[in-house]
């Protein structure tokens, strides 16, 4: 299993720090939030990029739906080719109730999936290469050759991470045409639940069942360990390892209300400093 801590929020230059904080504390991966309106991920993720070298560096996550997909390509090319290979791009609807209704973007759930998968198929076509052209429903792209950039280091692609909600075959398919599912459990009334180890048992099956892709596929699990309980927070993000989990996030989501506060980003830089729930 791989540890990631994705951070709460803040400043560019205090995301960038604990990203090199996270890095020397073991963590193999630092994950920041992309805001409709409030510090630019892109630009954080391009800082934490220069001040690190091994840990993975990526967003948790970026709504496609409101991305122009060829500018959400330039800056996940960029950001890639600027840390050496290490972007993660993990990608999702979305939650309309930060801030979409607010900035007039999409809110009908058909017409957001509608965007995330016409906007993954121009995202991916782009970082193939020119000349590259598309025809749908929301988006027209005609051949260009204009200062095409150099494409993203990783090959065949930018790992993409889908959430994926568990057991609804169209959400979950989507997921498994890349390279990650962000396990969610989704009920009969829309409503999302706790992922458990008893979920993951279920839906690791249908994984292996349904993916038709070759290659890695990474099983991911967001969470927050007991900081209290070092042999109990082991215990737990075990139990999801032992399950098939391969990538533990630690979110404190609690944290980002207060987080222009001094006391709030020293409470982050601890938490990274402490590093991840087990070693391996």
């Amino acid at each position: 299993m791989k540890f990631g801590y994705v951070y709460p929020g803040g400043e560019a230059r205090d995301a960038a720090e604990c990203a090199r904080a996270a890095e020397a504390a073991g963590w193999d991966g630092f994950f920041v939030w992309e805001p409709v309106w409030g510090v630019d991920s892109w630009v954080t993720l391009a800082a934490a990029a220069m001040c690190t070298e091994r840990i993975r560096l990526g967003t948790m996550l970026t709504p496609v739906s409101r991305r122009r997909p060829w500018k959400l390509a330039s800056e996940t090319a960029t950001v890639d080719r600027l840390s050496n290979g290490r972007l993660i791009l993990s990608v999702g609807l979305g939650a309309v109730d930060t801030g979409f209704t607010q900035f007039g973007e999409v809110t009908d759930r058909k017409q957001r999936a509608e965007l995330l998968d016409e906007g993954l198929d121009i995202l991916t076509g782009l970082w193939r290469g020119q000349p590259f052209k598309h025809e749908g429903k929301h988006y027209h792209v005609t051949e260009t050759s204009f200062f095409p950039p150099q494409p993203p280091i990783q090959t065949p692609r930018i790992p993409i991470w889908v959430v994926g909600a568990w057991p609804h075959p169209i959400s979950m398919q989507r997921a498994l045409r890349y390279d990650g599912l962000l396990a969610a459990v989704q009920n009969a009334e829309g409503k999302f639940e706790t992922l458990t180890p008893d979920h993951l048992r279920e839906i690791i099956p249908y994984v292996a069942a349904h993916r038709a892709a070759q290659g890695p596929f990474e099983i991911v699990v967001e969470g927050k360990a007991p900081l209290d309980n070092p042999q109990q927070a082991a215990l737990l993000v075990k139990s999801y390892e032992d399950a098939g989990a391969t990538w533990w996030i630690e979110a404190q989501w609690e944290l980002g209300e207060r987080m222009w506060s001094a006391e709030t980003q020293a409470a982050i830089r601890e938490r990274i400093r402490q590093g991840p729930p087990f070693s391996r």
